[in-house]
């Protein structure tokens, strides 16, 4: 897996030039796509076989400011694989290389009418490759 980088944004900073938290969650979801992507399952496949991945928790770590211009390599890892649900670990690091933010993330499977969907029952091939990623917390 390649990390995914995002150049922080001027609209993403507050009036003291600090990235504002709230923006951390959406490159969350950002590295979270191109996770997908990676690994042959991106949303539009997800979508045409009637299945999503909604947002059940997140927790998550401040570590050090970013600010404007700023390269931000989100590394990203599965750390559990259940069948109907999944978790995600975040590493953010700025270009010197240190962690600014870390988060975790866990998501269901559920069809369009929000019903549960055991991937690793109906959709073994896609259960299969999050299961081989799957690394220690």
């Amino acid at each position: 897996m390649q990390p995914y980088i995002h150049t922080v944004q001027y609209y993403e900073t507050d009036r003291m030039g600090i990235t504002h938290h709230s923006n951390y969650i959406r490159w969350m979801e950002e590295a979270r796509v191109d996770f997908l992507r990676q690994i042959g399952w991106g949303l539009e496949k997800l979508e045409e076989i009637g299945v999503v991945s909604p947002v059940v928790g997140i927790d998550c770590k401040f570590r050090l400011t970013t600010t404007f211009a700023e390269k931000i390599s989100i590394v990203l890892r599965v750390t559990k694989f259940t069948g109907p649900r999944f978790k995600l670990s975040y590493v953010m690091a700025n270009e010197a290389g240190k962690t600014v933010f870390e988060a975790n993330s866990e998501h269901c499977f559920t069809d369009e009418n929000g019903r549960i969907v055991r991937l690793d029952k109906r959709f073994p091939e896609f259960a299969g490759v999050l299961a081989s990623l799957v690394t220690q917390e």
